[in-house]
């Protein structure tokens, strides 16, 4: 006996995130604007040290444009039958993307300062330094109007046993938009600081050394986001809060059913769909196992089999 609710409703389980997207394609123009100024500026002032940080950004552009790219995609192929369980996925595949990238910046990050550190070379402090504290300024700019939208959001339920569950969620394309722009504005703030230390002490060394660090640090959220995508495109989540609260259910109200299958995975932002097969002595029907289970309202599609034994 198995039962998967109604057979007619909508696997459309992401509602999207208009405001993120909007805010997401403001933040791209702005990069790519302040990408085509630092190259055009730098091959009009024969500037490299300009013409380096405005290929810089060009990545971060393009990493801009991939995650908006997600949200138009996701959302105009919403409704698209061919997609068994929405599109939100393709704003994951949109973030994993931006972390490869990601981490492609970092290793180049790493290559350039060890080159220079080994072979260093002079540096024009003062046009650098006004380089520096533009991109910092456009990046924090970025940073504000991405705030607060990759923050988390929960969802918070309780049953007979007054149990209180908080599971938290983000949107994780635009967290890696979020992390592109931190990640420039961090590297832009150890420039500075590499760049004011060589000026006023002689240490130019701080310059090469400070982007040695910053290629770790962007390495590191490289690493993160790449992690949290990837579980997530890979269905990886069976270790979820969520799981655990199902087989309690089937322990609280089931006692005498017994779990012999059990798949979760993600559907949207906090929504999960579920596969659930017990064994079981009991006259229970598929209906009265996700009557059970919809206390857990992330759970947004359930498919239940249930196996009768004497």
């Amino acid at each position: 006996m198995n039962d998967a609710g109604d057979r007619a409703h909508s696997h459309q389980f992401n509602q999207g995130n208009i405001h993120g997207e909007k805010r997401t394609r403001a933040v791209a123009l702005i990069t790519a604007a302040m990408m085509v100024v630092e190259i055009v500026g730098g091959y009009a002032l024969n500037s490299m040290a300009l013409l380096a940080d405005g290929w810089h950004m060009s990545s971060h552009a393009l990493a801009m444009g991939m995650s908006l790219l997600a949200y138009v995609l996701a959302r105009r192929y919403a409704n698209d039958p061919r997609f068994a369980f929405g599109t939100w996925k393709v704003e994951i595949l949109g973030g994993f993307s931006s972390a490869l990238m990601l981490a492609v910046v970092a290793v180049l990050m790493l290559y350039q300062s060890v080159e220079r550190l080994l072979t260093p070379g002079p540096i024009h402090y003062d046009e650098a330094i006004v380089i520096g504290i533009v991109g910092l300024i456009v990046n924090l700019v970025c940073a504000w109007l991405l705030r607060g939208d990759h923050d988390h959001h929960g969802h918070g339920h309780g049953h007979e046993h007054a149990h209180e569950h908080r599971h938290q969620h983000h949107d994780v394309n635009l967290r890696s938009a979020y992390i592109h722009v931190i990640a420039d504005a961090a590297t832009s703030v150890l420039a500075v600081i590499a760049l004011l230390g060589g000026k006023l002490y002689g240490a130019a060394w701080l310059d090469p050394v400070m982007g040695v660090v910053g290629s770790f640090l962007v390495g590191r959220w490289a690493v993160s986001l790449l992690r949290e995508s990837g579980r997530i495109l890979l269905d990886a989540e069976m270790d979820a809060p969520v799981v655990q609260e199902i087989r309690d259910v089937v322990a609280e109200q089931l006692p005498s059913a017994h779990i012999c299958d059990l798949h979760v995975w993600r559907v949207a932002r906090g929504s999960y769909a579920c596969i659930l097969g017990i064994i079981t002595s009991d006259h229970v029907s598929p209906a009265q196992v996700r009557e059970h289970l919809s206390i857990h309202e992330e759970l947004v599609h359930v498919t239940v089999e249930i196996q009768k034994v004497a």
